[in-house]
């Protein structure tokens, strides 16, 4: 994913995650909050209870390639935060992927006029 959709910053990230509205999967936990810019942005994180560093790492690059590919369907102006679960490590890319499209399904930021 590129910097520049990239959500960076502790304050960012807690100012998403106190004032958002979270979506929940057993892969994943989306967050989501409109921005104050007209972008879109996404934060990436996965806590220990996923695993060790190198797990942690992978869960990592494995949501930020899903989300890569569902970027271009996302609505702007929103700051989203990705929260890796435990069972992601187990779980196929596409699994992975299917899981974030739901999640932005029902959080309506998924433009599906470009489907037609």
């Amino acid at each position: 994913m590129k910097r520049d959709f990239r959500l960076t910053g502790s304050t960012d990230f807690k100012r998403v995650r106190n004032f958002g509205k979270s979506y929940a999967h057993p892969l994943v936990v989306l967050v989501v909050q409109p921005a104050t810019h007209a972008g879109l942005r996404v934060g990436v994180t996965a806590g220990r209870s996923v695993g060790g560093a190198v797990q942690r790492n992978r869960a990592k690059r494995l949501l930020r390639e899903a989300m890569r590919s569902l970027l271009p369907s996302v609505h702007t102006g929103w700051d989203l935060i990705l929260i890796a679960r435990q069972p992601l490590l187990k779980a196929t890319y596409r699994q992975v992927c299917a899981a974030l499209s739901k999640l932005a399904q029902r959080a309506d930021l998924l433009d599906l006029s470009d489907a037609a």
